[in-house]
C-alpha cells in the first residue's frame, strides 16, 4: 500500500516528522517498507508557457520555441512531440539543477541557441513518462516555482500490509490507525447525498447473492469525459502509484485509495438491458480492459447485461462496455463481494488487480452507499452531468459479525501487564468497536471494516499493538514443564537420519504438492487430492508418494554435473481412502551413479539393487528386531519387475524398494540406473527394547550344508523354513554362498548355509545336532525339492 504523506495529513496531522510517523506506524504492526520523495531533487524549474513553436531550420524533429518564463521570454530548442503554442509546461532555466545533479547551461543545438530546457515528467523524477512534455493546467501561474506550484515537498510511504489488515488498504484506514495512536480526531471528507435530477434507473437482478450480497448502481448522464482530471487528482493518484487515464477511471481509482472501495464505471450506451449479477455459463468469453480475452468457468462470478458478461466481478471490467472520451452516459457501480468465493479467481486467469487485492481480503460491507455518493459528487464537479437515484439490491447474506467478549483478567495473564480499564476502552473504541462494560470485562461489537476480529485473542492482539509492544514488560516465561515420555520401543526420525547421513546420504526437502502426471507414474491407482488454487501446474496435487520430490531433486542435480546422487526425505504422504484422507509419515531413499566416490581404494562401479538393500538393512538393524522383517519379491508400477521387492514385518507391508521401471526411467530422462525405496515410517519405527541375555557357558556347534533348489526359490523364504524346522537350539543362521555354474543344473542354484546350535544349560552332543540338521534337510526336500550338494 503506497500513500501520500500530505494526503494522510489532510485526514489526521500529528506533530511528527515523516520518519517518526513511519516508525510509529511500523511499531503498531503496519510495517513501513520505504519512505521516498514524490519528486526528484531539482531547483530552478518554473511554470512556463510556449508562446510560439516554429520548425528548426536544420532538424526535422526539433522546434524552436519562444517561451514565457514569467519575467522574460526565452528561446528554447525542444524535441518533444507535444510542444505547441499555448502549452504550459515546466521550464528548467539556465542555472537550474535537475535530478542526478544535471546542471542546465546555455547551449546551441544545430546552430540555434537554447536558454534552458522544457521538461518531461521523467526528467523531474515525477514518473517514468518521457513521451512528451509534462502538460500543466491552463490556469497554472506562469513564472511560479514548479515545486511550490505542485506542492512537491511530499513523501510517498510504502506500507507492507499483512493479508488480515485489509482495513488499512486506504487513506481512511491508515488515518484511523494514526489518529488512534496519537489520540487525535480523524477528519475525512464530508459525504452527503447528491441531488437527484434524473429519474433514469437500471434494474439489478441479484442471482448470486451469497457471492455478492450488495450491489449498487447509479445512472449519470451528460458527462464530458474529454475534460482532463484536475491536477490535484492526477497528483494524488501518481503519488500513490497510479497513472491518470480519464476522469471517470481516475475518480473510481481515487475512491479505491481514499475509502478502500473498488468501483467501476460502465458506458451506459453499450449495455443491453439491466444488470445481472450471476455465475458464468460454461464457455462464455469476455474481453477485459487489458485486452486479454478469457474463457469463463461456471465458478466465475460476472456482472452481465441481458445478453453477455460485461465485467469479471471484483476483478476487472470488460473492454466492450468501457468508457471513453465519447462517453456521455455512465452507469456507476459500487458493490460488496464475499472474500472467500472470490479468493483465487483473479490468479486463475493470471491477473492481480487493485480491486481483486481488496475484495479477496475483505471490503467494508457498509461502505458502498457512501462511496457511491462521494464518487457522484466528484464526477458532477469535474465532468458535469446529472445524477439519477441509486439502485440498490441487497440480500440477507451480508455479514453479521458476532460480538466478542474480552475478560479483564486475561489481559494481564496473556500480555504481562495490567492495562487500566480507561485505556482499554479508549483503544477499543478508537478501533471502531462498540464497547459495553459487562461483568468481568467488556463486550465488543465488531465494525464492518474489520474482518480479522472474531475471538478474544484478536482483541488482545489489538490492545498489545496499540498500547505498544515496546511498553510490554520483558519477563521470563513461567509454567510447569512436563517432559513427555519417550517410549523405548519406538525409534525417532533422528536415528534414521543419522544412519543415512553416515552412509553418504543427503537429506532433501521438497514441496508437499507435486505435478499430477509425475504423481501418476508412482501411484497410478491413487486419485491424488487436487489443490483448489495451485500456484502452478507443477504443484497441482498433494503427494501420495515421497518419491516424486526425490526424482525431481535427482534430475536437478544430475543436470548440474553431480554424477553421484544419494538422497533421502521424510514427510507426510496424503493418500485418500474409504475413511477419508490419510496423512502418514514416510521415509524415501534414492541412489544413482557410482557406488562410491572415485578413489584409488575403491572399485569403479554403478550402484545396484544390493547397495540399496544394504542401506535398508542398516536401518533395520536400528530396530534391534531384524528377524521380524523379511524381503519378498514384489511388483510395483514404477519399479523394474525383476529388480524390486517388498519389505514386510510379519504379514504387514512396510514399504518397497527397487530400480525404476525402464519406462519410468525413460520418461524422466535418466541415463543410468536409479534405485528407490519408500517406507511407512510408523511401521518402520517400532523397535524391540534391549533385554539382557546371558552368554552360555557351554560350547556351540556349527554345521554347514549346501542345498540345491530351483533358481526361482527365494533365499529369504528358504531361511524362514530352516528356522522353523531347526528347533529351539538354533542360535544363528547364515547364508554365506550362492552358486550357479559347473556341476549345477542351469535351472537350479546352490545355497550354502551355516547353522549354529547351542543350549544355555548343557553341552549338546553330535546326535542331537545331527537330528536337528536332518529335520532341516527333510523339511527343505519336502517344501522346495531340495537336494544336499555333494
Amino acid at each position: 500500500m503506497r500513500i501520500s504523506e500530505q494526503w494522510l495529513r489532510e485526514w489526521v496531522n500529528p506533530s511528527l516528522s515523516v520518519e517518526d510517523l513511519g516508525h510509529q506506524i511500523t511499531m503498531a504492526g503496519l510495517e513501513v517498507d520505504a519512505i521516498e520523495d514524490v519528486a526528484g531533487a531539482f531547483s530552478g524549474v518554473v511554470v512556463a508557457e510556449i508562446v510560439s513553436a516554429e520548425p528548426h531550420p536544420d532538424a526535422d524533429k526539433l522546434q524552436v520555441c519562444q517561451v514565457n518564463a514569467g519575467d522574460e521570454t526565452v528561446q528554447i530548442v525542444c524535441g518533444a512531440p507535444n510542444a505547441r503554442a499555448g502549452l504550459k509546461a515546466p521550464l528548467a532555466t539556465v542555472g537550474a539543477v535537475l535530478p542526478g545533479d544535471f546542471k542546465i547551461k546555455k547551449a546551441k543545438l544545430r546552430g540555434v541557441e537554447s536558454f534552458g530546457m522544457l521538461c518531461a515528467a521523467q526528467e523531474l523524477g515525477l514518473s517514468d513518462d518521457n513521451a512528451g512534455l509534462l502538460e500543466l493546467p491552463d490556469d497554472a501561474t506562469v513564472g511560479a516555482d514548479l515545486r511550490e506550484y505542485l506542492d512537491l515537498d511530499d513523501h510517498a510511504i510504502e506500507i507492507g500490509l499483512t493479508p488480515n489488515r485489509a482495513d488499512c488498504l486506504s487513506i481512511a484506514g491508515i488515518a484511523r490507525e494514526v489518529g488512534l495512536l496519537n489520540d487525535m480526531a480523524v477528519t475525512g471528507p464530508s459525504i452527503t447525498p447528491c441531488a437527484v435530477t434524473l429519474d433514469r434507473q437500471v434494474d439489478v437482478d441479484l442471482q448470486a447473492s451469497p457471492r455478492c450480497p450488495r450491489y449498487l448502481c447509479r445512472v449519470i448522464e451528460g458527462v464530458d469525459l474529454s475534460r482532463p482530471s484536475p491536477l490535484w487528482l492526477q497528483e494524488k493518484l501518481r503519488r500513490c502509484g497510479l497513472r491518470s487515464i480519464d476522469a471517470a477511471v481516475d475518480i473510481t481509482n481515487y475512491l479505491l485509495l481514499e475509502l478502500g472501495q473498488p468501483m467501476h464505471a460502465f458506458d451506459l450506451d453499450k449495455l443491453r438491458g439491466g444488470i445481472v449479477v450471476r455465475e458464468a455459463r460454461a464457455g462464455e468469453t469476455i474481453k477485459l480492459l487489458n485486452d486479454q480475452e478469457i474463457t469463463l468457468r461456471e465458478d466465475n462470478l460476472v456482472i452481465a447485461d441481458h445478453e453477455a458478461p460485461v465485467a469479471l466481478a471484483g476483478i476487472m471490467g470488460g473492454a466492450e462496455s468501457a468508457v471513453g472520451a465519447a462517453t456521455t452516459r455512465l452507469l456507476l457501480e459500487s458493490a460488496y463481494f464475499a472474500p472467500v468465493p472470490l479468493s483465487g479467481q483473479a490468479r486463475s486467469f493470471g491477473l492481480h488487480t487493485d480491486s481483486s487485492h481488496r475484495f479477496e481480503r475483505g471490503v467494508d460491507f457498509q461502505l458502498q452507499r457512501d462511496a457511491m455518493e462521494r464518487a457522484t459528487a466528484l464526477l458532477l464537479e469535474i465532468v458535469g452531468g446529472e445524477a439519477g437515484p441509486i439502485t440498490e439490491a441487497a440480500s440477507d447474506d451480508i455479514p453479521s459479525p458476532a460480538p466478542v467478549r474480552l475478560r479483564e483478567a486475561r489481559i494481564e495473564r496473556l500480555l504481562g501487564v495490567a492495562i487500566p480499564a480507561a485505556d482499554v476502552e479508549r483503544i477499543l473504541s478508537g478501533l471502531g468497536l462498540g464497547v459495553t462494560v459487562v461483568d468481568g470485562g467488556w463486550e465488543c461489537t465488531v465494525p464492518s471494516w474489520r474482518f480479522d476480529i472474531a475471538i478474544e485473542a484478536d482483541l488482545l492482539e489489538e490492545l498489545a499493538r496499540v498500547y505498544g509492544y515496546n511498553r510490554l514488560p520483558v519477563s521470563p516465561i513461567r509454567g510447569d514443564v512436563t517432559l513427555p515420555a519417550v517410549p523405548e520401543a519406538r525409534l525417532g526420525l533422528r536415528e534414521f537420519r543419522r544412519a543415512l547421513i553416515a552412509r553418504d546420504y543427503f537429506e532433501a526437502i521438497s514441496y508437499s504438492f507435486v505435478d499430477e502426471e509425475l504423481q501418476r507414474l508412482f501411484a497410478p491407482d491413487v486419485q491424488p487430492v487436487a489443490l483448489t488454487n495451485p500456484i502452478s501446474p507443477e504443484h497441482a496435487v498433494m503427494r501420495s508418494s515421497l518419491l516424486t520430490g526425490l526424482v525431481r531433486a535427482a534430475q536437478h542435480n544430475l543436470k548440474r554435473q553431480q554424477p553421484r546422487v544419494r538422497f533421502f526425505e521424510s514427510g507426510l504422504r496424503f493418500v485418500p481412502g474409504p475413511d477419508g484422507l490419510s496423512q502418514r509419515p514416510g521415509l524415501a531413499m534414492l541412489i544413482t551413479g557410482p557406488a562410491a566416490e572415485e578413489g584409488w581404494n575403491s572399485e569403479a562401479r554403478s550402484v545396484d539393487f544390493y547397495d540399496l538393500k544394504g542401506d535398508v538393512e542398516a536401518l533395520l538393524d536400528l530396530t534391534g528386531d531384524v528377524a521380524s522383517f523379511r524381503f519378498e519379491r514384489a511388483e510395483h508400477p514404477a519399479l523394474h519387475p525383476g529388480q524390486s521387492a517388498a519389505l514386510l514385518r510379519g504379514d504387514v507391508q512396510v514399504g518397497v524398494l527397487g530400480a525404476l521401471h525402464p519406462t519410468v526411467q525413460k520418461t524422466l530422462d535418466f541415463d543410468g540406473t536409479v534405485l528407490v525405496a519408500e517406507f511407512d515410517l510408523e511401521l518402520l519405527s517400532q523397535a524391540r527394547v534391549p533385554a539382557f541375555s546371558p552368554v552360555s557357558r557351554f560350547p556351540a556347534l556349527r554345521r554347514d550344508i549346501a542345498v540345491v533348489v530351483d533358481e526361482s526359490t527365494s533365499a529369504g523364504e528358504l531361511l524362514g523354513s530352516v528356522k522353523e524346522a531347526a528347533g529351539v537350539y538354533l542360535t544363528d543362521l547364515t547364508l554365506f554362498d550362492v552358486y550357479q555354474g559347473k556341476g549345477i543344473d542351469p535351472n537350479r542354484k546352490s545355497l550354502a548355509l551355516g547353522l549354529t546350535f547351542q543350549d544355555q544349560s548343557r553341552t549338546l552332543d553330535d546326535d542331537e545336532v545331527n537330528k536337528c540338521l536332518q529335520q532341516v534337510v527333510d523339511s527343505l526336500r519336502e517344501k522346495y525339492n531340495a537336494e544336499l550338494r555333494g
